[in-house]
């Protein structure tokens, strides 16, 4: 599902250059729930933006499905990304003035679904979020914006689940709610990647790479 193969990151500032990613290289398959562990700042959240096509590497190869979205224009690469890729971020990303409903199908201005409506349904009573389906964030708790995001992710039947630091802002009942469902959906045949300092979140996966400074230091990729 996932092939990330020498990837490397350099942010310019005024302080000079920072190397994010340092010929990092990843996989992910079918079935398949692979963790990434380590300190923050270790380039781990720019890993998994390399991966899910948002943002460009100066050197290395990303493949999703065996299609570098990297060689698609851009309109071309948003409809690949909200297609195939789902993305569950610490932040939640929701649109504030939206309802949960609409917040679910906001992917659909990407990359239009013809069964959009009953495939929101089935994600709300699927993560209980039933009798909140017209609220706004602000009217939810942190973990039903979580699974809020999470519906939103899992929309166009992804086979690739992409997870910054899900847990993060949740408690421990909530986070395990989150955490369980993205191993279902593994159990299901998707690929999940998670990037966590969580040992929690990593005791869910079914293998685990660790980085420091922008590389890998053990693991199987």
């Amino acid at each position: 599902m996932l092939q990330a193969k020498g990837v490397s990151k350099v942010y310019q500032g005024s302080a000079g250059s920072v190397r994010a990613l340092d010929g990092v290289s990843v996989s992910a398959g079918a079935g398949e729930f692979v963790s990434v562990q380590g300190p923050s700042g270790c380039g781990k959240s720019t890993l998994l933006l390399a991966c899910g096509g948002l943002l460009g590497c100066d050197a290395g190869q990303i493949e999703i499905e065996g299609q570098d979205p990297y060689a698609l224009g851009p309109n071309e690469r948003a409809a690949f990304r909200a297609k195939h890729v789902g993305y569950v971020f610490q932040q939640f990303h929701l649109v504030p003035y939206l309802t949960v409903w609409d917040n679910i199908l906001t992917p659909t201005l990407a990359h239009p679904l013809p069964d959009a409506a009953q495939r929101a349904e089935e994600l709300i009573e699927y993560l209980g979020l039933g009798d909140r389906k017209h609220h706004v964030p602000a009217e939810l708790s942190t973990g039903e914006r979580q699974r809020t995001a999470l519906a939103r992710a899992l929309l166009h039947h992804p086979n690739l689940l992409l997870a910054d630091e899900p847990t993060g802002n949740l408690d421990s009942d909530s986070a395990h709610a989150v955490l369980r469902h993205l191993s279902e959906f593994a159990a299901n045949g998707g690929a999940v990647l998670l990037v966590t300092h969580d040992d929690r979140a990593a005791g869910y996966a079914h293998r685990t790479v660790h980085m420091e400074a922008g590389k890998l230091v053990n693991g199987n990729t």
